[in-house]
């Protein structure tokens, strides 16, 4: 079968479920595992990259997804048997309204399967849906019986020790907190989340709202942004930050803002931020900011 992934986070469920030789095409921001490199691209950013998370976010508020571009002549080489995007965020990805538009103009008809979950059990459950639409059911159900085995062991090791309390910021200008599955993953860590619910869709922040939830721990995990980018938008923000400790740096498009099978290690990581756990955490995974 040919796979085509329009979403970074199908790209991680095909290379989980051990079928990157399928994959004939991705996003420009599918870069995990390393072997997906040489793999044609489809899309690109239609943003400078040296844009500040202001200017970004002022950017999609008004294209949307059409902040990305979509190679449809390339698409149409590739001939992929089965397209792998979402509907679930307008900047997140391609958005599946517009794959579906795209198809249609096709001669041939790959089936578009989106993937939306909005909670961790959603997520995992992505992968057994990947895993039967590409005839792997017995892989997918193997893999996310391991997947659910290191939850259980982190929910173990931090059963009995005190819950600070976590506020996760997903965007730095404006301030956002980071919803859908991450509470359940601080949760599961050994937090107790703020600012955000399990599946919720929230909304900008003020520095004051930040302060006023009086997080013991705030964690930084901007979408799409490595630890290095991360830091540098931290040390140029506009708006004054709150009197609250100093954040922790995360790996968000590792761990966090992508609904596949790493939102586990995600969980990991938290368990030794939040309680000091030896999960072999590495500086780039997290540290603390400056």
């Amino acid at each position: 079968m040919r796979i085509l992934s329009l979403l970074p986070a199908a790209t991680d469920i095909v290379a989980e479920l051990g079928r990157l030789a399928d994959l004939v095409g991705r996003t420009h921001e599918c870069d995990w595992p390393p072997e997906v490199a040489s793999v044609p691209v489809v899309t690109a950013s239609g943003l400078p990259p040296d844009l500040s998370s202001r200017e970004i976010s002022t950017a999609a508020h008004h294209q949307g997804s059409a902040i990305y571009a979509l190679d449809t002549d390339l698409l149409t080489d590739l001939a992929p048997d089965l397209i792998l995007t979402q509907d679930l965020c307008e900047v997140c990805a391609v958005s599946y309204t517009r794959v579906t538009s795209t198809v249609r103009a096709l001669d041939t008809g790959p089936r578009v399967l989106s993937l939306e979950p909005r909670t961790l059990p959603e997520v995992l459950a992505t992968i057994t849906t990947v895993g039967d639409a590409l005839g792997a059911g017995d892989v997918a159900t193997a893999r996310v019986a391991t997947l659910h085995h290191r939850l259980t062991e982190v929910r173990r090791r931090v059963a009995d020790r005190p819950r600070p309390r976590v506020a996760a910021i997903e965007w730095l200008d404006p301030l956002w907190p980071a919803g859908h599955w991450v509470p359940e993953q601080i949760t599961l860590a050994g937090g107790d989340p703020v600012l955000a619910a399990p599946g919720q869709h929230t909304t900008p922040i003020t520095p004051e709202a930040l302060a006023a939830a009086d997080p013991d721990i705030v964690l930084l995990m901007p979408c799409g942004f490595p630890p290095s980018r991360t830091a540098e938008e931290f040390d140029r923000r506009v708006a004054p930050w709150p009197a609250l400790p100093s954040p922790w740096i995360l790996d968000g498009p590792a761990y966090f803002n992508r609904p596949g099978p790493r939102v586990v290690r995600g969980v990991e990581v938290l368990a030794q931020v939040l309680h000091g756990l030896d999960f072999a955490l590495t500086p780039s995974e997290a540290h603390r900011a400056p």
